[in-house]
């Protein structure tokens, strides 16, 4: 089993930014990519951002050259530097880890970009 827990949420205005961070504990040497999912109301949750173990990142175009993924050198934490802002990236933003059979989901963290 993987948890993770995330943290750095919060409400900041439009061209400000955030950074989230996610750890994950348990059998952390399992996962083999973690990523950024949000939801905003009404909408289906959406990929923001992925980080494989061996370092290969995937965007989703609306946030290419705003907001970069990263990991720590142990691998078990993963950021979101958010930058530039805009009040569409308001959503509950989840933290997700691929292990080789399972998908393990943060409790997720509320961001919210005022105009």
């Amino acid at each position: 089993q993987v948890q993770l827990v995330e943290s750095g949420g919060g409400l900041v205005q439009a061209g400000g930014s955030l950074r989230l961070s996610c750890a994950a504990s348990g059998r952390a040497s399992s996962i083999n990519a973690m990523g950024w999912y949000r939801q905003a109301p009404g909408k289906q949750r959406e990929l923001v951002a992925q980080i494989t173990s061996g370092g290969s990142t995937n965007y989703a175009d609306s946030v290419k050259g705003r907001f970069t993924i990263s990991t720590n050198n142990a691998k078990n934490t993963v950021y979101l530097q958010m930058n530039s802002l805009k009040p569409e990236d308001t959503g509950v933003y989840y933290c997700e880890a691929e292990g080789r059979y399972t998908v393990y989901w943060g409790q997720g963290t509320q961001v919210t970009v005022s105009s």
